[in-house]
């Protein structure tokens, strides 16, 4: 599902951002910079235009709040933003601010980040409840090094004109595997129209891997991907599409069109169920016919995935005590306004979230239970931001592969590959 993955890497509510040909630069400035060092915050972010306008206004804001301070914000293009930003932090001009998200503890790792928690508390900072389960996500051997700044959990979308004419109540947190199983069955139409979008993106099945008790990698660093709570869980996944056919396969979904996923095949009403991010939004806001979010069904338990990024400060910054003020200020209420008024994303902060300007937007177009994203919060489960983060996903794509496509049937013997290749890649790395 290639196209959801590439949504997730540069959202933007008005449309797929593309990302920028060079790093964009703008400053907003103050009178002096305050605290130690000279010059402005350097800030830099990945995205498109919606994201640096949107970034810029919050920019704005704090400059009016705190004229002593200048920001230079930095667009940089989503591709190269890691490479870009160690290069800056190895050269000793690392940016002061610094967006981040599942690589984190990559920064982390190679004491590129400063942790947190003692500016945090110095500043009143208290994470827990201005975010709620995300507030310490990006946390890294106990200590934090990013303020969460936008959150938002994996919902589900659904057809409300398909569930009413099949006479099936709204999907809930409440729903069980088999109440969605039974569901998908009754929405698909073999040939034409299918149940559910499919699991086969890492938040997506991975949330049915906490759902069942299990886990990717355990409380102590080791890969647990062959546990029969992680196995229970794939195979589930996987039936739903070549056992139970509810979800298209690769070559269905191919038919529909080049690198459809199902936030396309939703929004063109070829499935009922789509499970996926706030980005989806931008799609369906112009459909015809109706549609709703609902929280994920549960497992054994309640978990989801929470797609988001965090504002981190280098080791090199120079400004520190300013940079922790700036990043204060851009994830308060006032300055998260922002984000709901550019339709961009989801706001971290909770009461942002539970605002009536995010449940009941001004661009929203029909009823929406925007709700539904605060009510998703407190299911999140925190993903293992290991620093082998990258190399862990390859390992994963690369294991699964077979499976997604049925040439592989078997879970249990898919995941046991990718145990080896886990336990091998991480046991190197240490």
């Amino acid at each position: 599902m290639a196209v959801d993955r590439a949504q997730y890497s540069r959202r933007g509510f008005l449309g797929l951002a593309a990302g920028a040909a060079g790093v964009i630069t703008l400053t907003a400035c103050g009178s002096s910079s305050g605290g130690s060092g000279n010059g402005p915050l350097v800030m830099t972010v990945w995205g498109g235009d919606p994201d640096r306008k949107t970034y810029q206004k919050r920019i704005d804001l704090l400059v009016k709040k705190y004229p002593d301070l200048k920001v230079k914000l930095q667009l940089i293009p989503s591709d190269s933003y890691p490479q870009k930003v160690q290069t800056m932090i190895a050269g000793g001009s690392g940016p002061d601010i610094m967006e981040v998200a599942e690589s984190v503890n990559t920064y982390a790792s190679k004491s590129q980040l400063l942790p947190l928690d003692d500016m945090a508390k110095k500043a009143g900072l208290d994470v827990q409840q201005r975010f709620g389960a995300v507030g310490s996500i990006y946390s890294y051997e106990d200590q934090l090094y990013a303020i969460p700044d936008r959150s938002g959990a994996m919902i589900v979308y659904y057809n409300k004109e398909l569930f009413d004419a099949k006479g099936i109540g709204a999907p809930t947190a409440d729903w069980t595997w088999d109440d969605a199983l039974s569901a998908f069955k009754e929405l698909t139409v073999p040939g034409k129209q299918w149940g559910y979008g499919g699991a086969g993106w890492w938040p997506q099945w991975w949330s049915f891997v906490y759902q069942n008790g299990g886990a990717i990698i355990d409380e102590n660093g080791r890969p647990t991907v062959d546990s029969p709570e992680a196995v229970e869980a794939l195979q589930w996944a996987g039936d739903l599409i070549f056992k139970h056919k509810v979800v298209p396969t690769k070559e269905e979904y191919a038919d529909m069109g080049a690198d459809v996923g199902g936030d396309q095949a939703f929004a063109n009403q070829k499935v009922a169920v789509n499970a996926t991010g706030f980005w989806a939004i931008a799609g369906l806001t112009t459909t015809t016919f109706q549609w709703d979010i609902a929280p994920l069904w549960r497992g054994k338990q309640q978990a989801v995935s929470a797609f988001g990024n965090g504002l981190a400060i280098s080791r090199t910054s120079k400004q520190r005590d300013n940079a922790f003020k700036a990043i204060e200020f851009l994830t308060s209420t006032e300055a998260q306004q922002e984000i709901i008024a550019a339709g961009q994303d989801v706001p971290a902060n909770l009461e942002v979230q539970q605002s009536e300007a995010f449940t009941k937007p001004s661009w929203m177009k029909g009823d929406v239970d925007m709700g539904v994203f605060a009510e998703s919060s407190e299911f999140v489960f925190r993903a293992p931001f290991i620093p082998e983060w990258n190399e862990m996903q390859s390992a994963i794509e690369t294991g699964l592969a077979d499976f997604w496509i049925g040439k592989e049937r078997s879970a249990q013997k898919a995941l046991s590959a990718v145990q080896e290749s886990l336990t091998s890649l991480i046991k190197s790395a240490g």
